[in-house]
């Protein structure tokens, strides 16, 4: 699951960094007023990337949690 979990962190990443060059190449060549709506993507998978970061850190946290319940019971 961790494995997973670092792509996914990445591909969100990639794409809040690939959207806006590619919306901002379509504005240029067409029109900003058709293409200008599609920079909402990048900021919705940014908020991914930040999302998905927080809640592995929670998630590592309350793992070491566990364990150190499991080892202190034991």
């Amino acid at each position: 699951m961790n494995f997973y979990n670092k792509i996914m962190l990445k591909f969100w990443l990639i794409v809040a960094i690939i959207i806006p060059i590619v919306v901002t190449y379509l504005c240029i060549t067409d029109s900003f007023k058709m293409w200008g709506s599609y920079y909402v993507f990048s900021i919705i998978a940014l908020f991914m990337y930040f999302t998905r970061r927080w809640m592995m850190k929670r998630m590592e946290k309350h793992l070491k949690f566990l364990e150190e319940q499991k080892n202190s019971n034991s």
